[in-house]
């Protein structure tokens, strides 16, 4: 399901920012600041894998400020497309296609900083997969690098059925997109999972005719608590959540 709904909506992503080409650069930005935070080197570049790049967002942004990036994602049609951004923006980054529970198996060891951010590791549904990951991203990292991942603070989300979150509308092409998702919680909404159904309703500003796409995935709504302790399951230290860094909570953590 989760390579089907990044497939599907690799074409539309960067609609989900108010401005793509801002959000790289800011992201990129905040990254940097993190990474020279909590693992000071004075270097400007770091040897960087991001193991759920989507299109590129945050990798886009960490090449430009000068990291050697090397990427992956689960759908090749979001790979394509970051591939196809970083060619046209100059910038040199390794992207393919990989499950994050095989980071280390794929790329192999040595990096600086391992991330995955916006949220995408919550598509794993149990703990099992997500300590997989974790030990995976873990066995990627030098003796000293550190592990960044970013999430939704699921404690502050409401629980229950029919709860739609806006995004607004934004013109591009000529077209406009309203943009929305529903969330259905599972165990009558009370439950720990949900369904996500991505709503992208396009107008052709020229003609007015108007289409409806949805696409759909599922989350774990795990806690930032759980998640921490998942990460010293995997080998991590000094693992702890990082507020104000980024635009969601951020969980660090070093590889002994």
């Amino acid at each position: 399901m989760t390579d089907r709904f990044y497939d599907e909506l690799a074409p539309l992503y960067h609609l989900i920012y108010p401005d793509w080409n801002d959000s790289i650069r800011v992201q990129g930005e905040k990254l940097s600041q993190l990474f020279e935070a909590e693992w000071p080197c004075g270097e400007a570049s770091r040897k960087v894998l991001d193991v759920s790049c989507g299109i590129g967002t945050q990798a886009l942004g960490l090449a430009a400020f000068g990291h050697a990036v090397t990427a992956s994602d689960l759908s090749a049609n979001e790979v394509e497309r970051a591939r196809n951004e970083a060619r046209q923006r100059g910038l040199d980054i390794d992207v393919s296609v990989c499950d994050m529970r095989e980071a280390h198996t794929h790329h192999g060891g040595g990096f600086d900083i391992v991330i995955s951010c916006d949220n995408s590791m919550p598509h794993l549904q149990t703990d099992a997969d997500l300590l997989t990951a974790l030990r995976q991203m873990t066995a990627c990292l030098r003796p000293g690098g550190g592990c960044v991942v970013s999430v939704r603070d699921y404690a502050k989300e409401e629980r229950g059925s029919n709860l739609v979150k806006h995004y607004g509308a934004r013109v591009d092409d000529g077209k406009r997109h309203v943009l929305f998702q529903v969330w259905d919680f599972d165990d009558g909404g009370k439950g720990e999972r949900y369904d996500l159904g991505f709503f992208f309703v396009t107008e052709d500003l020229a003609t007015q005719a108007v289409s409806t796409r949805v696409m759909r995935s599922r989350y774990y709504a795990i806690s930032t608590t759980r998640l921490c302790e998942l990460m010293q399951e995997a080998g991590l230290k000094d693992v702890r959540r990082v507020d104000g860094a980024f635009f969601q909570p951020v969980l660090v953590g070093t590889r002994p």
